[in-house]
């Protein structure tokens, strides 16, 4: 049986700790940037804990799971 090939669009956008969480960046982050306030574009930044299903789906895609 052949192994289970990582996707790699996932492996770009995701991120699993030590752990196990699996991170990813926040949306809203990449365009119109000059009509956002400053404080809302540092709230926005860093990275967050996926959650739920999407992670079971995420780590299937990382080749985890």
């Amino acid at each position: 049986m052949p192994k289970m090939k990582t996707h790699r669009g996932a492996k770009k956008r995701f991120k699993v700790t030590g752990s196990g969480k699996v991170t990813r960046r926040q949306i809203h982050k990449n365009h119109f940037k000059r009509r956002k306030p400053a404080d809302r574009q540092r709230r926005l930044a860093g990275e967050v804990e996926v959650t739920g299903g999407d992670r079971q789906q995420v780590l299937r895609q990382l080749g985890k799971r």
